[in-house]
C-alpha cells in the first residue's frame, strides 16, 4: 500500500510517498523547478518525481496525506455563496487564488480540515482513486513524528520551533509507557489567538536586517556569529522569557512590531555583531526551553525538528549542556520533511500507536531522489564531457578520484538518488582537500559563494571520534550533518579547510554499505595524503537548489564549477 505525503506551503512545497512504513520517495519542489525553496501552490512535478520513482501511477495510491498549505480556492466548499460564486468566476477567466487551508481554519474557527474541502474534486484532478483516503495533518505533529519514527526511543521528549505553522511556533510532545502525550502544540492552536513567542522568526528579522533573505539565509548569520561578539544580545533578550512548562513567550504585540523594533535594533551595528547576538538569544532561550522540559519529565532521548533545527550551532549545545544520552535532529529539518512526518500521521490515525511505534526504522541513508546511475555516463560522454583516462573505465573510478583530490583538484560525485533535505550526503557533494584554506576561496568563487561560510568535512566512522570531539549522543545526527561540534586540537592545524574560526566543524560521518563509492574515495585519498578527511559541500551554485538531473551536473562540469565528476563507473573532466 502507498501513502503519499503532499506540503503545499508557501516555502520549501515537497511530497513524499512511503510504500507501507517504508520511505520511497521524498522530494523537494525547489529540486524539480531550480527555483529555491519554490512553494506556494500544489508541488505536481515533486509527486510525479516520487510515482515515477516508486514506479507506480496515483492510481496506485491508496492514501494521500495533505498539509494545511497553499490551494486552489475552488477545493474551499466552507465559504459564504457570494464567495463560492466569486471564485467559480475567477476560475472559468484563468484569475483563481490558492488559498491558505491553515488561514481559512483560523479565519473560520474551525479544524475540520477535511469538512472544508472538496476531496471528490481534488483526488479527481490530481488522477487519483476516487476511494482514496484523504487525509490533512497537523504541522508541528507532522516535525515530530518524522523525528521520532526514525528512532527507536522507548522515552523521548519531541521539541519542535520554526516560524510557525498551524497558527503555532513551537510543539512539545513526550513518549512514554507506549503513549504519545502532546503537551503543546497541537490543532487546539488553530483556535486561538497566535502567541507572539517566535525565535525563529526573531531570527529570521534580523536576517533580512542584514540585507539576506527570510527562510532562505539563516545559514549566513550562524556562519557570522562566531566572527563577533554577542554585544547588544540583552536589548533583544530582554523581551523573551520562558515559563516552568518550557513555554517561550515575548512582549511584543505583533510580529510586525517584532521586525520593526529588530530592524531598528540591528541598525548601525556590524553584521558579525548583529549575527553574534541573535544567535545568542537564540540559543539561550531554547536551551532554556529544552532543558526545563527534560527535567519536569525525567527524559533523557531528545527528538528535534522544524526551521529553527537547521541551527547546527544551537544543536551542539543541545546535545552537549543538557543532560541527554541521544540527541537526533530530523535532516530535512526545514518544512522539506513535512510531507514525510504528514505520511506518518495518517498511519498513526489509521494504524494506531503500538503498530505505529513497531515499524520505526533508523534511516540507513536519504539518498530519496531518482536514481539516474544508468544515465550519468552517457549524458556526460554525448554532452561535452571526456573521459579522465582509460583505467577509470576498466575499474577504478575510485583510485582516480582520490588522486585527483590529493592533486588539490575539485571532484564533484555524482551517484544513487539525490539526497532528502537541504544537504549533500554523498551523491550530490562536491570533494576537496581540506589541507589549505586557500581552496575555501577557490570553491566560493566558482561556486559564487559568501567568503564568510564554512565548508563541512566528511570523515569515515571509524575515524570519526579521533578527529572531532563528537560525544555519543551526537553521533546519530552526525550522520546527516545536522550538529557542530570541537575539532581536537592536533587536528585543526592539519584540516583547516573545515574548521571554522570558533574552533568546530560540522562533520558528516559515513558507513561504507549505504555509498561504498564515497566511502572507498575517503580511504583511498586518506592512505595517499595520511588526512582521513575530505571537503564535503553541496553540488551546486549560490542561490540554486542542489542539483538533481545528469544534464544539471553536466552544466556545472562545462561552466567550470568543478574540475571532475566521478560516477560509479568512470572519472569525467570537461572535454
Amino acid at each position: 500500500m502507498y501513502t503519499l505525503g503532499i506540503h503545499s506551503g508557501y516555502h520549501d512545497a515537497c511530497a513524499a510517498l512511503y510504500r507501507d512504513y517504508e520511505l520511497v520517495a521524498a522530494v523537494a519542489l525547489e529540486r524539480m523547478t531550480r527555483r529555491k525553496i519554490d512553494g506556494g501552490r500544489i508541488p505536481d512535478e515533486a509527486i510525479a518525481e516520487c510515482l515515477g520513482i516508486a514506479g507506480i501511477t496515483a492510481q496506485d495510491v491508496s492514501a494521500v496525506a495533505l498539509s494545511r498549505g497553499a490551494f486552489p480556492s475552488r477545493y474551499f466548499k466552507h465559504f459564504p455563496l457570494p464567495r463560492l460564486v466569486e471564485n467559480r468566476v475567477r476560475e472559468m477567466v484563468g484569475l483563481e487564488k490558492n488559498k491558505s487551508m491553515e488561514r481559512e481554519c483560523v479565519r473560520y474557527g474551525r479544524t475540520d480540515s477535511i469538512n472544508m474541502f472538496d476531496a471528490a474534486g481534488f483526488l479527481r484532478d490530481a488522477g487519483l482513486r476516487p476511494d482514496t483516503k484523504l487525509h490533512f495533518y497537523n504541522h508541528h505533529c507532522s516535525h515530530a513524528l518524522g523525528t521520532l519514527f526514525h528512532t527507536d526511543w522507548d522515552e523521548a521528549l519531541i521539541y519542535t520551533a520554526d516560524g510557525g505553522g498551524d497558527n503555532v511556533q513551537y510543539s512539545h510532545r513526550i513518549l512514554r509507557d507506549g503513549k504519545l502525550e502532546t503537551l503543546y502544540g497541537g490543532d487546539d492552536g488553530l483556535l486561538q489567538p497566535m502567541r507572539i513567542d517566535s525565535l525563529g522568526l526573531a531570527y529570521g528579522y534580523a536576517t533580512q536586517a542584514l540585507g539576506f533573505r527570510i527562510n532562505k539565509h539563516e545559514g549566513k548569520l550562524t556562519g557570522l556569529a562566531a566572527l563577533g561578539e554577542p554585544a547588544i544580545a540583552q536589548a533583544l533578550a530582554s523581551h523573551f522569557s520562558v515559563d516552568d512548562d518550557g513555554r517561550v513567550s515575548s512582549d511584543f504585540d505583533s510580529y510586525p512590531a517584532m521586525r520593526r523594533w529588530v530592524f531598528a535594533w540591528a541598525e548601525g551595528h556590524p553584521r558579525e555583531v548583529v549575527a553574534a547576538s541573535v544567535q545568542k538569544v537564540l540559543e539561550d532561550f531554547i536551551l532554556l526551553a529544552v532543558g526545563r522540559l527534560l527535567k519536569k519529565h525525567g527524559l533523557r532521548k531528545l527528538g528535534l525538528s522544524g526551521g529553527v533545527f537547521a541551527n547546527v550551532k544551537l544543536n551542539q549545545r543541545l546535545a552537549e549542556e543538557l543532560p541527554v544520552d541521544e540527541v537526533f535532529i530530523y535532516p530535512a529539518m526545514s518544512d522539506q520533511g513535512l510531507a514525510a512526518g504528514g505520511a506518518l500521521d495518517y498511519l498513526l490515525a489509521r494504524d494506531g500507536l503500538q503498530t505505529w511505534l513497531s515499524k520505526r526504522y533508523r534511516f540507513p541513508h536519504l539518498y530519496l531522489g531518482r536514481d539516474y546511475t544508468a544515465d550519468i555516463d552517457p549524458i556526460l560522454a554525448n554532452g561535452g564531457a571526456a573521459l579522465v583516462h582509460a583505467d577509470s573505465v576498466r575499474g577504478d573510478p575510485v583510485q582516480t578520484a582520490a588522486e585527483l583530490l590529493h592533486d588539490g583538484k575539485i571532484v564533484a560525485i555524482y551517484a544513487k538518488g539525490m539526497e532528502h533535505g537541504p544537504r549533500a550526503l554523498g551523491a550530490r557533494t562536491i570533494m576537496a582537500a581540506p589541507l589549505r584554506n586557500e581552496i575555501n576561496q577557490t570553491l566560493n568563487d566558482r561556486l559564487e559563494r559568501s567568503e564568510f561560510m564554512p565548508f563541512a568535512p566528511v570523515v569515515r566512522d571509524v575515524d570519526a571520534t579521533r578527529v572531532f570531539d563528537l560525544l555519543p549522543q551526537s553521533l546519530y545526527a552526525a550522520r546527516f550533518m545536522t550538529i557542530t561540534c570541537q575539532v581536537r586540537d592536533e587536528w585543526r592545524m592539519r584540516i583547516p579547510a573545515v574548521v571554522h574560526v570558533d574552533r568546530t566543524a560540522r562533520p558528516q560521518v559515513i558507513e561504507r554499505e549505504p555509498n561504498p563509492l564515497y566511502y572507498d574515495i575517503l580511504t583511498a585519498y586518506a592512505e595517499r595524503s595520511g588526512v582521513p578527511v575530505l571537503v564535503n559541500t553541496s553540488f551546486n551554485v549560490h542561490e540554486e537548489p542542489i542539483i538533481n538531473t545528469p544534464a544539471e551536473c553536466l552544466r556545472a562540469l562545462v561552466e567550470g564549477r568543478i574540475d571532475y565528476v566521478v560516477t560509479e563507473s568512470a572519472v569525467w573532466k570537461k572535454a
